[in-house]
């Protein structure tokens, strides 16, 4: 019964979206593992930009030394 967590920063993923993301990770789990899709948990949780760093910086920080 696997159980993944995945987290993206609150930027406005749709619905459709987050169930692509569902479908993707439960489908990788039947695939590399032979899982079974009725009993796969994903759950999606989305965090302020605020909150997530990358690299020693916050995500805004970050993504300004990318444009450098």
């Amino acid at each position: 019964m696997p159980y993944v967590n995945v987290k993206i920063t609150r930027e406005g993923a749709t619905a459709a979206q987050k169930a692509e993301i569902i479908k993707g990770v439960t489908q990788l789990l039947v695939d590399v593992l032979n899982k079974n899709p009725a009993t796969t948990f994903v759950v999606i949780n989305e965090v302020e930009l605020e909150d997530w760093g990358v690299g020693g910086l916050p995500t805004v920080g970050y993504r300004k030394s990318l444009e450098s």
